[in-house]
């Protein structure tokens, strides 16, 4: 019996160890995981109409944020290799030729700068083992080179700024999206970086489970549509997300294309902003009013 004792609790030590450890590598997901760089303070309000909502009403709450909070996780089963910029981070996939997702910190400093464009040329991204996508694959296939990090996010600096034009932030792109509505919701993001000090971005393409069309010798792979979601900290946390085919985005309104964090998430198979407190990204991740970021 002693010995069946002992057992049991060498046993369940065992498995305890296995869960914190399980829990650590999803929270150290991050290579850009350092002490914390801020801590945020807000109101809790969400229940208000039951008697444990009026308790917690205005209660203060804090919690402390990583420098690597916008990189996400990816499923496990796609192609992906990380990789670290100046001014983003993204996962590239090798079948697509096109990053599964692209991240990145936008603080109203990086808002604007003396960095122009003009003149820096789309770049085959050295970086990556061959086949390497370069800007031929795009010429007369119709798509424009779409980035997925823009350049107006990155007049800070001449580096960041040359690294958006790499290949892998690219992805081929309906031109009237482009220059549409995804342009336009670009400009949201930054007018929010200087509203609320800093936005955490994430996007990237979606594709359907379907034969997918390619262009150039490189067989880029065209996506179905494009996904973005964006965090805010400031104030009080919210976290909104917007889902957009990869066609002309002509009659509608952007508030068309508003969804939640959640919703991505089913979508895309990818885990946003799992970093913050666990009761934070499950209520701001269940709601999307473009209302409340004004």
């Amino acid at each position: 019996m002693k010995h069946i004792f002992l057992k049991t609790i060498i046993l369940s030590l065992s498995l305890l160890a296995v869960a914190c450890k399980g829990e650590k590598q999803k929270r150290d997901f991050s290579t850009l995981d350092k002490p914390f760089v801020e801590s945020y303070n807000y109101n809790r309000s969400n229940d208000t109409n039951t008697s444990k909502g009026k308790k917690n009403a205005n209660q203060k709450n804090t919690f402390e944020v990583k420098q690597g909070l916008e990189i996400p996780i990816g499923k496990a089963t796609v192609p992906s290799l990380i990789l670290y910029r100046e001014g983003y981070t993204t996962s590239y996939n090798a079948e697509t030729r096109t990053p599964n997702w692209v991240a990145w910190h936008l603080t109203a400093a990086h808002t604007n700068g003396p960095i122009k464009r003009k003149g820096i040329t789309f770049q085959a991204d050295e970086e990556i083992p061959a086949p390497r996508v370069d800007t031929y694959d795009y010429m007369r296939s119709g798509y424009d080179r779409g980035h997925m990090c823009p350049a107006g996010d990155n007049h800070w600096s001449q580096k960041a700024m040359e690294q958006s034009f790499l290949m892998t932030n690219i992805c081929p792109q309906e031109p009237a999206l482009n220059s549409g509505l995804w342009n336009t919701v670009e400009k949201l993001c930054r007018t929010w970086a200087e509203q609320y000090g800093d936005v955490y971005i994430v996007c990237g393409p979606i594709y359907f489970n379907r034969k997918h069309k390619t262009i150039g010798k490189n067989k880029v792979q065209v996506p179905e549509a494009f996904f973005k979601v964006v965090l805010r900290l400031k104030d009080e946390p919210k976290a909104i997300g917007f889902i957009c085919r990869n066609a002309s985005a002509k009659g509608h309104k952007k508030t068309d294309y508003v969804n939640t964090v959640d919703e991505v998430e089913r979508i895309t198979g990818i885990d946003f902003f799992s970093q913050l407190p666990d009761n934070i990204e499950q209520v701001i991740e269940s709601q999307a009013n473009i209302k409340e970021w004004y």
